[in-house]
């Protein structure tokens, strides 16, 4: 083995990280399905904090993965219509810090809102705060609802309604099983 190679394995191997399954779903290469929509979200982010599919986090949830804290950062009725299942309500534009009290700073923290402006926002004073594996949602609870996965009442039982902010952005919830509500 030359010294170069030896080197380079050696850089590999101590860097294992790298190469961890749980970081394979946090990326940048986020897409959602409808190309307008994409674009529409893409317009408004400016990708300070990395993304999340919506499909990565439907498997997190599936599998029961322990050590992921998902934050709605919308407003608080938004949120009383529905939320994605296990959400805290964090708040927009103001952090609720009460919730922080729980959330390890080195725990995954996935932040969602209508699309992911705000949960962008949120993401950024998260990581100013010191949380460093903090993802926003890509496409935000409205492409989860376009994909068809479930949203839950505060009671935690599932529903069918989604708030969407305003009229002008319910148009970006295409799902015809979900009831827009703004």
């Amino acid at each position: 083995m030359t010294l170069r190679f030896q080197s380079l394995w050696w850089l590999l191997l101590s860097m294992p990280h790298f190469f961890s399954l749980h970081a394979q779903p946090f990326h940048t290469k986020a897409r959602i399905e409808d190309r307008a929509f994409d674009q529409v979200v893409r317009k408004y982010l400016d990708f300070s904090v990395p993304v999340i599919d919506v499909d990565s986090l439907y498997r997190f949830i599936d599998s029961d993965v322990k050590d992921i804290y998902i934050l709605d950062a919308r407003a608080r009725d938004e949120y009383e219509v529905s939320r994605i299942p296990h959400a805290q309500y964090i708040g927009y534009p103001r952090i609720d810090k009460a919730v922080l009290d729980h959330i390890p700073k080195d725990s995954k923290v996935i932040v969602y809102c209508s699309i992911g402006y705000r949960s962008e926002k949120i993401g950024e004073q998260l990581r100013q705060m010191g949380y460093r594996r903090v993802y926003n949602l890509y496409g935000s609870i409205f492409e989860w609802i376009n994909r068809g996965y479930p949203v839950v009442d505060l009671r935690g039982d599932t529903v069918h309604r989604v708030h969407t902010y305003n009229r002008k952005w319910s148009r970006w919830v295409f799902n015809p099983a979900y009831e827009k509500v703004y």
